[in-house]
């Protein structure tokens, strides 16, 4: 049996790959996909600190002049600092309670416990039997095993469909099989030394647009039902079984990611907490406008005073945007385990 393909009767029409990654399936710029996932969220909350101070100076020079003695009188940074210290202090609060209801899912009693740790064995027997080797200790290594198995199930599929008498199935199947391929290799390299607590894992995790895939493949044994024989359905139901895991192992490392996450802002903005206390106390009782006179680069002195401690009192709401502005982006882009599609620009 000829395995050539006659084009004159394809249906290009058929919609059989999309776009893989994240990035391509947004319909979102790049610059701004970097600012919300990719960027370090230290740099982020350096950046929109920095970028605070400098509005704030320039909005003070720009504005009417009469607003730099009133900017300099000690009741209106006494106003100002207070307020701030009242928002740090109710803010950090806030922050630090909801990391203490983090850490409280991962308390229960023995039984709890156990029932969690059963779940857990029992998904790592089952990928073991998929995979054929014991299930990696590794996130990343997990991943990537995973996704080792679904390209060689995509493998063995366009080999075992490549005599069908069909043209437009084998068309299909050479199409979604180097589509599913491609991505498997994409992604395998992002994975590759990728270290969990980074955002690295999840990133590449997300690249893996396996909903899609399970979609194509139920697609496949539905609309060409009288074109495949046992074997053919056998192996796209592999395919499929490899593909479903995914999601489920990809949800774990998530939650795993959104803990380890917001446990870490917890941290750091109690951290940041304590400078930015100190800052605005000292605004508070120290400084007014003969603190500190004269001008610098055509601006008074007081304002760069009072625009850095303003700044500085601002760091962990701009730490706590930074990383809740990721956990959000993250949990909107997968909100679907299934083969759902959410987004407009997927569909």
């Amino acid at each position: 049996m000829s395995s050539e393909i006659d084009e004159s009767n394809i249906d290009k029409d058929v919609d059989v790959g999309t776009a893989n990654t994240m990035r391509e399936r947004a319909g979102e710029s790049r610059i701004k996909l970097w600012i919300l996932l990719s960027a370090n969220r230290l740099v982020v909350t350096g950046v929109l600190t920095l970028a605070m101070f400098l509005v704030f100076v320039v909005a003070v020079t720009v504005l009417p002049p009469p607003l730099i003695p009133q900017l300099s009188s000690g009741d209106t940074i006494e106003t100002l600092f207070s307020t701030m210290i009242t928002v740090v202090v109710t803010g950090t609060t806030l922050v630090v309670t909801i990391g203490q209801l983090v850490i409280s899912q991962e308390n229960g009693p023995l039984g709890e416990q156990r029932g969690r740790m059963e779940d857990s064995m029992d998904f790592r027997d089952y990928t073991e039997e998929l995979i054929g080797a014991p299930s990696p200790a590794d996130p990343s290594a997990f991943l990537r095993n995973l996704i080792d198995v679904s390209q060689d199930r995509a493998e063995a599929v366009r080999d075992g469909l490549s005599d069908i008498e069909s043209d437009q199935l084998r068309w299909e199947v050479d199409q979604f099989t180097d589509s599913l391929i491609g991505n498997s290799e994409v992604v395998r390299d992002e994975l590759e030394g990728a270290q969990f607590g980074t955002f690295d894992v999840m990133h590449a995790a997300l690249d893996y647009n396996y909903g899609w895939k399970i979609f194509q493949v139920e697609r496949l044994l539905h609309d060409h039902q009288e074109d495949l024989g046992q074997p053919e359905n056998d192996l796209l139901n592999e395919l499929k079984v490899a593909l479903s895991m995914f999601g489920p192992a990809r949800e774990h490392v998530k939650t795993l990611y959104f803990e380890w996450a917001l446990i870490t802002l917890s941290q750091l903005i109690l951290y940041a907490a304590i400078p930015a206390l100190a800052v605005a106390g000292i605004m508070v009782t120290v400084v007014d406008a003969t603190t500190l006179v004269g001008s610098t680069l055509g601006i008074e002195n007081i304002t760069w005073l009072i625009g850095a401690a303003f700044a500085v009192t601002l760091i962990p709401f701009f730490l706590f945007t930074a990383y809740v502005s990721r956990v959000v982006t993250v949990a909107k882009r997968t909100l679907a385990i299934e083969p759902l599609i959410l987004r407009e620009s997927q569909r």
